[in-house]
């Protein structure tokens, strides 16, 4: 699947959810398939995503607390990671939680971001 930029001002929150996690699903494709190319297009996709629900009148970023239970582990560390600044308590919980999982590759990013959290070099926004 092939995720061109598009316009997503129109497109409402909860089909910008279902984008949000085909692309961070085909993202952990990317990251098995060792496709690095592949994978910063889509990261630049989740990204813009991101800042359209942030964009939004009362930072609908919320919104992807749904996908916290996606049975994809990258859908559900991307998620969790991009809403730390609107719901920072459940998030890092969720982020613990992936960290403990064991679960390859994301849980070492997990453990990062913890890492990086704890020691201030990340400060969401």
């Amino acid at each position: 699947m092939i995720f061109r930029k598009v316009s997503l001002d129109a497109i409402p929150a909860d089909q910008l959810v279902g984008r949000f996690a085909a692309i961070t699903a085909a993202q952990d494709d990317a990251l098995l398939g060792h496709e690095l190319t592949k994978f910063n297009r889509l990261f630049d996709r989740m990204t813009e995503v991101r800042d359209e629900l942030k964009r939004r009148p009362g930072d609908q970023r919320r919104a992807l607390m749904a996908l916290y239970d996606h049975p994809n582990m990258q859908v559900q560390l991307q998620a969790a990671k991009l809403t730390l600044a609107v719901a920072p308590d459940e998030a890092r919980r969720k982020i613990e939680a992936i960290a403990s999982s064991r679960w390859l590759p994301q849980s070492g990013d997990a453990g990062m971001c913890l890492l990086s959290l704890d020691r201030g070099i990340f400060k969401p926004t």
